[in-house]
């Protein structure tokens, strides 16, 4: 039998890695990898493990500011009163509906259109520094995907303040252990990519039709009559 906890927690680590599929990015992730650590996907043979290490402290550099936002909605919103928090259920759940539709495409919203991608214009002494840093600078959403997917998770973290860490975290970790995977094989993964963009693409939207679903559940705070498969047999049973 799952718990809630344990559907928002599965659903934030499915989240994480579908930010990495996004379409948007997918392609150029093994490129701007190399190139912090100060190479080429083309030498990415040769410097294997410095692309690597780099792609750690990006990942390390993403996942503190998920974890402190994390921290931060936990500590904020854990002991409001109950009444504030059918309000929180009601408007997480608002805000994932909302970006639930986005990534369908069944609606546009502009300020989502505009890319951002971090771009490395400063860099320090040390590579694992700037890494790091630019990983900071990924948590605010490399692009307009990513940042969809993510608004979905925030909305659930502000439903479930309790949560909020856990749920911060594991979406880093679904969204860390790709970058660190092509890190390792930056050279073969950039073709790869490129050809999986399209089907990327599909995957992004069937997440959407997910969020709508999950944005619905939070809403009528219903996420955990669901987590209980009791229910079905209750069901069946009148």
């Amino acid at each position: 039998m799952y718990s809630m906890t344990d559907i928002s927690i599965s659903f934030a680590f499915l989240a994480g890695l579908i930010s990495f599929l996004s379409p948007c990015v997918l392609p150029i992730i093994p490129g701007f990898l190399a190139y912090l650590a100060g190479t080429s996907t083309n030498n990415a043979a040769q410097h294997r493990f410095a692309i690597f290490m780099n792609s750690l402290f990006f990942v390390l550099g993403f996942s503190t500011v998920f974890a402190l936002l994390g921290v931060l909605l936990n500590t904020v919103l854990t002991h409001v009163a109950y009444s504030v928090t059918s309000w929180l259920a009601w408007i997480g759940g608002t805000i994932i509906i909302f970006f639930g539709l986005y990534l369908t495409k069944l609606i546009d919203i502009p300020f989502l259109n505009v890319e951002y991608k971090p771009k490395v214009t400063v860099r320090f002494n040390s590579r694992y520094v700037t890494s790091f840093i630019f990983g900071a600078a990924f948590a605010a959403g490399w692009t307009p995907c990513v940042g969809a997917v993510l608004g979905g998770i925030l909305g659930l973290a502000a439903s479930h303040p309790g949560s909020a860490f856990f749920l911060l975290l594991t979406y880093a970790l679904g969204l860390g252990i790709p970058f660190l995977v092509t890190g390792l094989f930056a050279n073969s993964a950039t073709q790869f990519f490129i050809r999986f963009a399209r089907v990327a693409t599909f995957i992004n939207i069937a997440f959407g039709f997910l969020l709508i679903v999950l944005g619905v559940l939070v809403f009528t705070q219903t996420l955990s009559t669901v987590a209980n498969f009791n229910f079905i047999n209750q069901l069946l049973l009148k």
